[in-house]
């Protein structure tokens, strides 16, 4: 009876652990090469070796000490463009991270970041073993792919909770100071001023003081508004109305902000969807917060201006 008992409990127990995943992250990865193979600059055995690292490394490292369930993993798109081999095992291109979770009670899936980096630069050989120290720089291919996935977290844990994605901030800057002073991507991690892009500058703007309300608004956004847009839309559009309000206080203190920017980028025709619904005065106000944050995508807020 003992042993039955035992038997049971033990395979309850596989099955619960089989449900749980001690990885964090779901990385979804492309590597596109076709510029190499053009200029001749590369193989494609060299190419799947450096996707299937890339995958393995985003895929299989424990970014945190929470455990998650298989399907609330952090869903995330990398596609990396190479654009230029300047010698062997040397390879010059740009990223795009996107950063996705599902919306509560629905089947709709909310862009929570995406990011554009214009100075993907690395080496890489086949065969090489890449390790990664959060205490101590490495290698640039490693510690771009970590930045990466605490970004996603930072955005992730900020969605579900004020400021939850602390944590991760901390240790995305900690590796941002790592490479910044030993990488030889200086233009990757610089702080130039003149460098609004690049990953020191993001990660700079998160750990402001001035960024907190941003940070503390995304929840509002998120938790208290998306979440809830099946039950209570009206509290939905309410909720984003006032973080479009608090986010151009943000952008007078930081104009030109990458935080800022990179928001509107993944967020533009959900604003309208979300807002196209509301009353004449609503839109009016959001049209107007939105054309004066993000001008470039005027024609497309128009549809609140009718």
């Amino acid at each position: 009876m003992k042993k039955s008992v035992f038997v049971f409990a033990l395979c309850i127990g596989l099955v619960y652990s089989a449900v749980l995943s001690a990885q964090s992250a779901l990385f979804s990865v492309t590597v596109n090469s076709d510029q190499l193979f053009a200029q001749q600059k590369t193989d494609p055995q060299s190419m799947t070796q450096l996707q299937t690292y890339i995958n393995d490394f985003l895929n299989n490292t424990r970014w945190s000490d929470d455990v998650f369930a298989k399907e609330e993993r952090i869903k995330c798109k990398l596609n990396i463009n190479l654009t230029k081999s300047v010698a062997l095992g040397s390879y010059e291109g740009n990223a795009q991270l996107v950063v996705s979770r599902p919306v509560f009670n629905s089947n709709y899936e909310t862009v929570l970041f995406t990011y554009v980096d214009r100075n993907f630069n690395f080496n890489f050989l086949p065969g090489n073993q890449l390790y990664f120290n959060e205490a101590s720089f490495t290698d640039e291919l490693p510690y771009s792919l970590a930045f990466y996935a605490y970004l996603a977290h930072i955005f992730d844990y900020d969605s579900f909770s004020k400021l939850g994605g602390s944590p991760y901030l901390q240790k995305a800057f900690n590796i941002s100071n790592q490479a910044r002073n030993a990488s030889g991507n200086k233009r990757a991690w610089d702080n130039s001023t003149n460098n609004t892009n690049s990953r020191y500058s993001l990660i700079e703007n998160l750990m402001s003081q001035q960024f907190i309300p941003f940070r503390e608004g995304m929840y509002s956004y998120y938790r208290e508004g998306l979440d809830v847009a099946i039950q209570n839309p009206v509290q939905t559009r309410a909720k984003v109305l006032a973080v479009l309000n608090t986010l151009k206080e943000v952008a007078l203190t930081r104009p030109g902000s990458i935080v800022i920017n990179s928001f509107f980028d993944a967020k533009s025709d959900e604003l309208c969807k979300i807002m196209v619904e509301g009353t004449a005065e609503q839109k009016k106000d959001a049209y107007t917060v939105l054309v004066s944050l993000d001008p470039s995508k005027t024609q497309l807020y128009q549809r609140l201006n009718q």
